[in-house]
């Protein structure tokens, strides 16, 4: 079934990789962006000449998630050019990377804004057509450090993630039975192949930096970032994260799973995830709402 298909942060990264792969496959995708006449303007016209290429149905959208009016909009308009939506893929964010302490008050709450808030100002805009359609597919694209073996010197953004794994689950309850599934992707670190980390955002506080780098850490950012290139298999492929994404909308209504991990390094995310998801399904059970666990529009 061809589906109509919004992915938030699709300028570059899991989310460019993602919308093509998806459009390929004969779904009607908007990748959003912020600014499309502007700074992303050439991931736009990038979009465009692959569209072009492959006869495919790939539209840029402008969708900037720290601000409501914003996603109000973009969903309008995709709502006016299809007259319908069926996936949102959660999927804007942003990396900071160094010591946790270095970076402000004002720092962790602007990352929280985007990686997680946003969330919610897309889905305000979004769930009530989906709701009134009784049927929708939400994907939230996680991160493997919130249950696995976390790095040092991404705790900002970490914490985020996790943040937004949480909201992620409470919604997926909350959605069931207006025919509303969910699914959390779990990609692990890929050092290569995105510019995740290469444009990471690095904290506001220099001195506390400096602190660091030279005591007890001394040069501990370079050795951060040597040791999560070690742990990473050289056949890690950054695309199969698009790919999964695919093949998790090509499933039938219902069959989809809960989680999906894509973690070359294995980090231990996948084990202690599924223990979770294990307790959380026992107690639904325990509660008398095991209907949650299962979408299926009332």
């Amino acid at each position: 079934m061809q589906e109509v298909i919004l992915i938030t942060g699709a300028s570059s990264g899991f989310g460019a990789l993602t919308a093509r792969a998806l459009a390929a496959a004969g779904h009607t995708v908007y990748a959003s962006m912020v600014d499309v006449h502007g700074k992303s303007a050439p991931q736009a016209k990038e979009a465009a000449t692959f569209a072009k290429e492959h006869s495919a149905k790939l539209f840029s959208v402008e969708l900037d998630v720290t601000l409501q009016k914003s996603a109000d909009e973009a969903i309008a308009a995709i709502l006016k050019d299809q007259g319908r939506l069926d996936v949102v893929v959660h999927n804007a964010g942003h990396m900071v990377f160094g010591p946790a302490e270095a970076f402000t008050p004002e720092q962790y709450a602007e990352l929280y804004d985007i990686n997680v808030i946003g969330t919610q100002r897309v889905n305000r805009a979004a769930l009530p057509h989906l709701r009134n359609q009784r049927r929708g597919y939400l994907v939230w694209v996680g991160s493997s450090s919130t249950r696995g073996g976390p790095s040092p010197y991404l705790a900002p953004y970490f914490a985020a993630k996790a943040a937004m794994d949480s909201l992620a689950v409470s919604y997926a309850g909350e959605l069931s039975r207006w025919g509303i599934e969910t699914t959390i992707v779990v990609p692990g670190a890929f050092t290569s192949g995105t510019n995740h980390f290469a444009n990471a955002g690095k904290p506001e506080d220099k001195a506390r930096v400096a602190a660091y780098e030279s005591g007890p850490y001394k040069n501990f950012g370079q050795v951060v970032s040597d040791a999560q290139k070690s742990v990473i298999p050289d056949w890690a492929d950054v695309s199969e994260v698009a790919r999964t994404i695919v093949g998790l909308v090509a499933l039938p209504f219902g069959k989809r799973p809960f989680r999906a991990y894509i973690d070359p390094a294995q980090d231990g995310a996948e084990v202690v995830g599924t223990v979770a998801d294990r307790i959380r399904i026992e107690f639904l059970h325990r509660m008398g709402l095991a209907d949650l666990l299962t979408p299926s529009a009332q």
